[in-house]
């Protein structure tokens, strides 16, 4: 049975951001090196770009919290 990169561990709404982060990592590593097929090439990269999704939200909540703390923060006119 062939492997399935896009089917492993939990689903990409459950990982946190630095899960989501490090898999990125690994896909791209794995791209990079080359020697997959077509195919898996593909997988791969629906995956990571799923995972950078992922990220990407985690970084826009970061910020959004961020923005509300520094407003409570200052005086308002």
């Amino acid at each position: 049975m062939p492997d399935s990169p896009t089917n492993d561990g939990p689903t990409n709404d459950d990982l946190t951001y630095e899960e989501a982060r490090d898999q990125l990592i690994e896909v791209v590593r794995t791209l990079e090196q080359g020697g997959t097929s077509l195919a898996e090439s593909l997988a791969l990269w629906e995956q990571g770009e799923a995972l950078a999704k992922v990220c990407q939200r985690a970084l826009e909540g970061a910020r959004a919290r961020l923005d509300e703390a520094l407003g409570e923060g200052t005086p308002s006119s």
